[in-house]
């Protein structure tokens, strides 16, 4: 197994690589380890002190629930793997208060966390909008989770396609009309016959258009390789894309970890069972 870096964008909080030698069950088990499983912070409960503004309490809650938190995972726990049982601990929840009056609108900057290694990722993500004389507090706690439990605790989005294979077996007699057709820019045409441009070749998504136009049929054979992955990582910017990945190939190998010492259990027994027999 091998893995190959194909683009790193911190600024817009993205990553994409190749995982080579490897199969569709375990390319799997990563998008769903990395969306599912990785856990983040994100507000839970809310006691409103005062909200005097058009907007009932249910809607605010639900709007500053989705609003992702810079996560910290090496100074919290998940509530049902704390000491404390889930009852709530300086090390499975953290507060946030937000105090707001007068005329404008309240935006994220405005929540104030106990712990600034834990804040709104964006500072202007827009809550309710204060006439004059109108009021917003409230306490918030904020606890990490996963993205199977709720959507907010999802830390971004992770998905791959097969690698793909073009090739041309024959030159077409209309290769303008090849490159026209085909939406990822993927050919070119060079000394008037049809070729492959390799910069674009991880953007094909198998649509086959150049093999539907392509006069004669047959010249052109699109496939994949089913040992290779194009994968792409797009962060909610709670954890950088590298610690997504990082923290759910964990994920991974601490689960089969456990599921071997479950079977190693199970095992036990039946063999003491026929050694007394």
């Amino acid at each position: 197994m091998k893995i190959e870096l194909l683009k790193l964008d911190k600024k817009q909080k993205k990553l994409s690589f190749i995982l080579k030698n490897a199969n569709a069950a375990f390319a799997n088990a990563i998008r769903r380890s990395a969306i599912e499983e990785v856990p983040v912070m994100a507000i839970e409960d809310i006691e409103f002190r005062n909200n005097s503004s058009v907007l009932y309490d249910e809607i605010i809650a639900h709007r500053i629930g989705l609003i992702p938190l810079t996560t910290d995972l090496k100074s919290y726990n998940l509530p049902d793997k704390c000491k404390c049982d889930g009852k709530g601990c300086a090390q499975c929840q953290l507060k946030l208060i937000l105090k707001a009056r007068g005329q404008g609108t309240v935006y994220s900057s405005e929540i104030k966390s106990t712990d600034p290694k834990v804040k709104p990722v964006y500072s202007k993500i827009p809550i309710v909008k204060l006439l004059k004389g109108q009021k917003l507090e409230f306490e918030a706690t904020a606890v990490l989770g996963r993205g199977k439990e709720h959507a907010k605790w999802c830390p971004g989005l992770v998905y791959y396609k097969l690698m793909p294979i073009i090739e041309i077996k024959k030159q077409c007699k209309n290769p303008e009309a090849v490159v026209k057709q085909c939406p990822q820019n993927i050919f070119v045409i060079k000394d008037n016959d049809l070729a492959v441009n390799k910069d674009n070749l991880l953007k094909c998504h198998l649509c086959n258009a150049c093999v539907d136009v392509c006069d004669p049929k047959g010249a052109i054979e699109v496939g994949k390789d089913d040992t290779q992955f194009i994968f792409y990582v797009e962060s909610w910017g709670q954890l950088k894309c590298k610690e997504i990945i990082e923290e759910a190939l964990k994920i991974i190998k601490d689960n089969s970890n456990e599921f071997i010492r479950e079977i190693k259990k199970k095992a036990r027994p039946q063999k003491e069972s026929k050694k007394k027999k």
